[in-house]
């Protein structure tokens, strides 16, 4: 199974916000959807997994970020 990640530094944010996440793409919109929704204070919305999912890249095995 690809894994995928995203890194809240490539997003624009008041807070400058760090964090990075990698997993399969499922498990990860779901866990950026939260963390957008309690550190970020957006709505859960179809619109929002759309937009995370398409901010998604693949991993690089044994590469770290």
């Amino acid at each position: 199974m690809a894994r995928k990640y995203m890194d809240c530094r490539e997003m624009p944010s008041e807070n400058n916000c760090d964090l990075a996440m990698a997993g399969s793409e499922e498990h990860l919109v779901e866990a950026a959807a939260i963390h957008a929704v309690t550190a970020h204070q957006h709505e859960d919305t179809p619109e929002l997994r759309m937009e995370i999912r398409g901010t998604l890249k693949d991993e690089v095995p044994g590469a770290i970020a």
